[in-house]
């Protein structure tokens, strides 16, 4: 195999370096002067958004101005919403949010041009953006017990760190568990423990993307993994997937042609579709990984989340070639506040991502992967899995209810938290967004999953986050807001 990593991980700095020379070469030393030099800084780029921006301190040292000179600079620039400030942290750049936008300015309603995570930040009633469970699914109580527990069991616990590869009970826990319930063969020492699959995924573009490298992604693809391959200076090549699964021939072709780092993929309850791709389809995804030497990245959150039918096996349990790094997230389902998952790789893979986790944080905390541990076991967690599935089928069914009358389109996924609608050409997604976010309700628009304008007429609905009765009731004030535009 040939794709190395290209890049040790590094420690990152926690800003740039600044030029100094640029502030001395100013005869005019105002807080202007670094209010212009920040400013142009950001708007080329050099400090992307939420960089951590150089402190007043080392600013003033390199300047030679004074430190309220450079305070008041960037609190014009806050003010300005150039920057934003964390309380005893410093300053940091303040990304793209509500605009409002000239063509638009005869609605007198900000229309969303943030990410996913801005979004989310937005507080509604009718919550149908965020792709988690509400915790009143989530058997709260019982966990409670089992964290009690785990101080029994481990009374010197919180005095105790966690290894960089995370604890050995758990990983191998977890290796029985692949072996039992998705049919391959690990060695605990191939299993990372990660807080988190967002960490995952930021790992593996630490280690495998720099500055210009191809890497196919699906299209549309999950919004958080393409702003973290976008930061890295990735160059996306998107691949089409849809209720038939991928273009086998295109994924072909953009191996060939790009020789990508790697295919980030979610073949199981993808997210945002909700498609599910076939075990057929996977065997001869991993045949062309080793025939190309291409790495893929399969992410798989939603494994255990399936209404009727269990979902194909693994592509890691289909390659034998070892061209598959698996992600494996238990946090929506299991317990949130755990931010528990895994990477499983072989031993060629293994070690550089090692390397960048103990740089990242030194390891998950040891409390969280001994509750998870003890929790995950039991046959509690079992029976709350069997009455979730039960509950997000009734939720998704009756958002398919109230949406029956509208003509939109949809395909019923068969597992996942999420309906991908795809909406007339005539109604404005951005001016619904807005409409609806007057009114307490949110949804993703699905411009923010892709990145060559093939979304644009799509929402992704959530079901698991809102009650059955706020679905309903938000549903069809959704609709009807989208009959009002209809109608005007």
């Amino acid at each position: 195999m040939t794709n190395k990593p290209l890049i040790e991980p590094q420690k990152k700095q926690s800003h740039l370096t600044v030029d100094s020379s640029s502030y001395k070469s100013q005869s005019k030393h105002s807080f202007q002067t670094v209010y212009t030099y920040i400013q142009t800084r950001i708007q080329r780029g050099d400090w992307q958004a939420h960089a951590k921006l150089p402190s007043v301190r080392q600013l003033a040292e390199d300047t030679g101005m004074h430190r309220l000179t450079i305070f008041k600079a960037y609190q014009h620039l806050k003010e300005d919403g150039h920057v934003y400030a964390r309380d005893k942290s410093g300053y940091y750049v303040q990304p793209p949010a509500l605009q409002v936008l000239t063509n638009e300015a005869e609605l007198g309603l900000p229309l969303f041009q943030g990410n996913l995570g801005e979004l989310h930040r937005i507080e509604a009633t009718y919550q149908f953006s965020k792709a988690l469970i509400t915790p009143n699914l989530l058997p709260n109580h019982y966990f409670a017990e089992y964290v009690k527990q785990v101080f029994d069991l481990y009374p010197k616990l919180l005095g105790t760190y966690a290894t960089a590869q995370g604890d050995l009970e758990l990983r191998e826990m977890l290796q029985r568990y692949f072996t039992d319930t998705a049919q391959f063969h690990v060695h605990a020492d191939e299993i990372l423990i990660t807080t988190g699959a967002q960490q995952a995924i930021s790992l593996i573009a630490e280690v495998w993307i720099r500055p210009g490298d191809h890497v196919l992604i699906e299209t549309p693809a999950y919004a958080s993994a393409l702003d973290v391959f976008e930061q890295k200076g990735a160059k996306l090549v998107p691949i089409t997937i849809d209720a038939n699964g991928y273009d086998l021939v295109q994924i072909k072709e953009a191996m060939k042609k790009y020789k990508p780092r790697f295919f980030y993929l979610n073949p199981t309850f993808h997210n945002p579709t909700g498609v599910c791709i076939s075990a057929e389809q996977r065997k001869q995804l991993v045949d062309l990984a080793a025939q190309y030497e291409c790495l893929l990245i399969e992410d798989d959150t939603c494994h255990d989340i399936y209404f009727d039918q269990k979902p194909p096996l693994p592509l890691f349990a289909y390659d034998t070639e070892g061209y598959t790094i698996y992600i494996r997230s238990f946090s929506k389902y299991v317990s949130p506040g755990l931010r528990m998952a895994c990477i499983v790789a072989r031993p060629e893979w293994f070690t550089p991502l090692l390397a960048a986790k103990s740089l990242a944080d030194g390891g998950t905390p040891l409390l969280n992967q001994k509750v998870f541990l003890l929790y995950f076991t039991s046959s509690r967690l079992q029976q709350h899995i069997e009455k979730l599935r039960i509950a997000l089928r009734i939720r998704l069914e009756i958002m398919e209810e109230e949406l029956s009358s509208t003509g939109w389109y949809y395909e019923t996924p068969q597992g996942g938290f999420n309906l991908w609608v795809r909406l007339p050409d005539h109604l404005s997604v951005p001016e619904l967004l807005a409409r609806c976010l007057k009114q307490s309700i949110s949804f993703v628009p699905g411009s923010l999953f892709d990145r060559n304008d093939t979304s644009q007429q799509y929402i992704r609905l959530c079901f698991s986050f809102a009650s059955e009765h706020e679905i309903r009731q938000g549903i069809q004030q959704l609709v009807s807001i989208a009959k009002e535009m209809e109608s005007t």
